[in-house]
């Protein structure tokens, strides 16, 4: 007697991925603490994107899949697309995206977008990148492209964390970047890195807003104040923080760009969760 063939489970079933949807391998996975890891997925040959900006991403699901935006920190000409995350125990995505392992699917969506890219801004000598938490991935592609150097005479990249192991994802990109092949040469004379903590105690400690307005930043690298013939700003954070910068950035006489109208500073406006 013929034995009926069972139906295959849900897990054996390959989803269909939804039209203008990548589903891409999962390369490596690093997790720094309880809170923040990073991610690398298979690069789709056909996707191009500008340094700085952002996708939506989400996980292969039966059901409607649910998509955040996550700025891509890998630099445009690289394999492989990096991801830095924070893991939220009851966000909707990151509560599953923190358990994923190499060989795992991801689902990205095909076109990026956002304003965090150098076409927004004004040519300009200094170039300030303000960044908290997980805000400084866009930030790892964009120190990574020789365009951003030929641009800009100096760059400086700040990253605000409660405690020291946060500063770990970018403490590293400072170190390794001196190893590019691109644009390790010019990084070495070009880029600076100022990290802060605003709980453990470590060399430089306070929010960034706390450093402009008492003048300790500017200080501390042997710095003008900001000049809006000269300098341009890109802020990436939390809400609080993009509003906070912007006060004290618009006070000092920038004005906010666009793709559409290029001005001398820009905000990141996508968040995660």
């Amino acid at each position: 007697m013929t034995q009926p063939v069972p139906m295959p489970t849900t897990e054996q079933v390959e989803l269909a991925v939804p039209t203008g949807v990548f589903s891409q391998t999962v390369v490596s996975v690093e997790h720094y603490t309880d809170r923040l890891f990073k991610f690398r997925i298979e690069r789709p040959a056909s996707f191009r994107f500008r340094a700085g900006e952002f996708v939506m991403i989400g996980l292969p699901s039966a059901d409607k899949p649910i998509y955040r935006a996550y700025s891509i920190a890998s630099a445009s000409w690289d394999d492989e697309i990096e991801f830095y995350s924070i893991k939220v125990p009851n966000g909707p995505l990151t509560s599953k995206l923190q358990a994923i392992q190499p060989g795992d699917k991801i689902w990205m969506r095909a076109k990026p977008t956002g304003t965090l890219v150098t076409d927004a801004l004004l040519p300009g000598k200094r170039l300030f990148m303000i960044a908290t938490g997980t805000g400084i991935a866009p930030f790892g592609s964009l120190v990574r492209e020789p365009d951003v150097y030929d641009r800009f005479d100096s760059v400086i990249l700040t990253n605000t964390c409660r405690d020291l192991a946060e500063l770990s994802y970018g403490n590293a990109l400072a170190n390794d970047i001196a190893d590019d092949p691109l644009v390790g040469e010019q990084a070495a004379t070009q880029l600076r890195y100022y990290p802060t903590t605003t709980r453990e105690t470590s060399a430089r400690m306070g929010r960034m807003t706390q450093l402009i307005d008492d003048g300790t930043f500017f200080k501390d690298l042997n710095l003008g104040a900001l000049d809006p013939e000269t300098d341009r700003v890109m802020i990436c954070g939390s809400l609080d923080m993009n509003l906070d910068i912007k006060q004290r950035i618009e006070a000092a006489g920038l004005h906010e760009g666009s793709n559409a109208r290029p001005g001398q500073f820009v905000i990141e406006r996508a968040f995660v969760g």
